[in-house]
């Protein structure tokens, strides 16, 4: 039987009312529902930037709320810590666990806007009738009070592109590598982003082993990709990057373990190792990784893989040994300061 979600449904909170998996087993993702852009986003390749006078690009107008868990949220706090955006767009977290009541603030992670108790009254803020899972990440205009995206390569790319201005003048998103970003963007996401998810979820042997099965190819191929190239899209650190690093660097922690993708560690890797202590280590990034948080959210949310809720103590990783990527052309973006250490 397929595992129920909660989600809002006409604004109002319900329990166990959707499923995530399909009828042979396997693993949905659902869609997000907001999906507006900030004005002057270039959404893809070769497209004119967005016209969206509603919401112009500007200083402490914007705000995101994240998971530290959460490897799409992830994404977004990357792209907002490399790109200084940090003074520019202000943050909220909320708890790493996930319960029945879904995403939660605290006293220790406050909803630094309203002082929400559940992170689907900023929702229904946006949208009182709304039907919907609530999911991080979220961008909230603070002039309108309104969503406005919750999907998060679309953020990233927002903010990657539309507030160049405003920060420190690293570009995630380079022209003559964009089409290669994008490619690799959209072949990482289903095989690796989502691939662990569908191993980890998935509800019958057959989609277990197919997930898993992808998800090393994947894996195995991207290693050799790394052997001669410092980065996915060639010498320089792109969004590629960071949507790849958001989930290798959780895995060995937990997606190996807790979704049972233990045919290897990325630490046993030659290359995706290394490649993964040169993400971590590169300005702006450690302090944006929250092991704790993402042990405590995993281990301690899914009740049906984990059903005693008890958080490992290991593996011992160090993500801060060195590395052999400086031998390689490119490196870690020269705008950024000498700043790798962790919140």
């Amino acid at each position: 039987m397929s595992d129920a979600t909660n989600m809002l449904v006409d604004g109002e909170w319900r329990t166990g009312v959707r499923r995530d998996t399909g009828d042979s087993g396997e693993f949905e993702r659902s869609e997000t529902s907001f999906r507006d852009w900030i004005d002057g986003s270039v959404p893809e390749p070769g497209a004119d930037p967005v016209e969206s006078p509603e919401f112009p690009a500007e200083p402490d107008r914007y705000h995101v709320y994240i998971c530290r868990a959460c490897p799409w949220a992830h994404r977004v706090a990357l792209t907002r810590s490399l790109k200084g955006l940090e003074d520019v767009i202000s943050l909220s977290l909320t708890q790493p666990e996930r319960y029945d009541e879904g995403w939660e603030f605290s006293d220790e992670q406050p909803d630094t806007l309203y002082g929400a108790d559940y992170l689907r009254e900023i929702y229904q803020r946006a949208d009182d009738e709304y039907t919907g899972r609530v999911t991080v990440p979220v961008l909230w205009d603070k002039e309108t009070e309104t969503i406005v995206n919750n999907e998060s390569e679309e953020i990233m790319r927002m903010l990657d592109t539309a507030f160049d201005d405003l920060g420190n003048g690293v570009d995630l998103w380079p022209e003559g590598s964009r089409e290669e970003v994008d490619e690799r963007i959209a072949d990482i996401y289903p095989r690796i982003n989502n691939g662990v998810y569908r191993a980890g979820f998935a509800n019958t042997q057959a989609a277990y082993d197919e997930a898993v099965e992808e998800l090393f190819e994947a894996l195995d191929e991207y290693d050799d990709l790394l052997a001669d190239r410092r980065y996915l899209a060639g010498d320089r650190l792109t969004e590629a990057d960071v949507s790849m690093f958001a989930t290798l660097v959780r895995f060995d922690h937990v997606y190996h373990t807790h979704f049972r993708c233990n045919r290897r560690g990325i630490h046993e890797y030659d290359h995706l190792w290394e490649y993964t202590k040169d993400v971590f280590q590169t300005p702006g990034v450690a302090r944006t990784v929250n092991m704790d948080h993402i042990t405590r959210h995993y281990y301690g949310s899914h009740e049906s893989l984990n059903p005693k809720r008890l958080v490992p103590t290991g593996p011992d990783i160090d993500f801060t040994e060195p590395h052999d990527r400086d031998d390689l052309p490119g490196g870690p973006p020269a705008e950024l300061t000498a700043d790798a250490t962790a919140e």
